[in-house]
């Protein structure tokens, strides 16, 4: 039968009585470890990720700057529409990349970048005449709204006696008609890491004639994460062709392209890394669901960009 009684409770050992309660007190601070001699305390660790590289110095000595365009030896179609002055970085780099030299430029947006490297691969294509899905010329941009920016700007010079077929291939559009295109022979490409790798795998696009390749805001691309396509795309061009790299910052997350590919660049830089643009103007556009696919598309007006 179980016990409903109350457990008495057993006498405490005699070893219990010997000790008084236990009451909290101040902690002992450990001593310090002793350092070896010469060692002090230990360094932060770099900071990664955004922080500025050495950039490679030329063994080549580089071009002059020129004043105006038509000091430049490139066709007669591409030193008018009207842009005489170059910009710095175009005054730069224009003697180098129209002599065949591999560039590396920096400069924040509105500098003139794209006729830095627009100009020189055009005038470097001229006269050639691209065969079916082999274009000549590539120029690699992070977004579809930039690729249609460098078409435009590039179109007028492109298309001026020169002839030559310009293709923008990006995402959000018909990837059948931009096959198309490219079957029909463009002798220069401007498109998104993405789609031109898509294309690619459907075998409408090979790069064995691509002679020069343009990375355009390269330090966008890295931030987007485009760097697996982007160093996948320039491992299927001639390693005898022409890197340019133009960007607004040279950061360690573009520290491997510009080790990989440029051999011997002439580097130019006309801002500080990360320069503020204080001279960009935001309009807001506002318009009904009914009313924005009829509204006019509209174009900045022409510069020197």
């Amino acid at each position: 039968m179980p016990f409903r009684g109350k457990v008495p409770h057993e006498p405490l050992h005699p070893l219990h009585r010997a000790f008084p309660p236990f009451r909290p007190g101040p902690v002992p601070r450990r001593s310090p470890r002793p350092r070896p001699q010469g060692q002090g305390r230990r360094k932060p660790a770099p900071a990664v990720g955004h922080a500025e590289f050495a950039l490679p110095v030329s063994t080549t000595p580089a071009l002059p700057a020129v004043e105006s365009f038509a000091d430049l030896d490139m066709p007669a179609a591409l030193a008018g529409n009207g842009v005489s002055a170059p910009f710095p970085i175009q005054a730069a780099t224009l003697p180098n990349s129209l002599a065949g030299r591999d560039v590396l430029g920096r400069g924040r947006t509105g500098s003139g970048k794209t006729l830095a490297f627009g100009l020189a691969l055009l005038a470097r294509t001229a006269g050639r005449r691209a065969q079916s899905r082999q274009p000549l010329a590539l120029v690699l941009v992070p977004t579809r709204e930039l690729a249609q920016q460098v078409t435009d700007a590039l179109t007028p010079y492109a298309t001026k006696g020169l002839r030559l077929c310009l293709a923008t291939v990006v995402g959000g559009m018909s990837i059948s008609l931009q096959a198309s295109v490219l079957r029909g022979g463009a002798e220069v490409v401007v498109a998104t890491p993405g789609r031109l790798a898509d294309l690619i795998q459907r075998d409408d696009c090979r790069f064995d004639q691509v002679s020069i390749t343009v990375l355009d805001e390269a330090d966008q691309m890295a931030d987007m994460g485009f760097m697996p396509q982007v160093t996948a795309l320039l491992e299927q061009v001639a390693p005898d062709g022409q890197p340019m790299l133009f960007s607004a910052t040279l950061d360690r997350n573009v520290d491997k392209l510009v080790r990989r590919y440029p051999t011997d660049p002439v580097v130019h830089s006309v801002d500080p890394s990360a320069g503020a643009v204080t001279t960009m103007e935001h309009h807001v556009l506002h318009v009904s669901e009914t009313d924005k696919h009829t509204m006019p598309p509209t174009s900045p007006p022409a510069t020197g960009e």
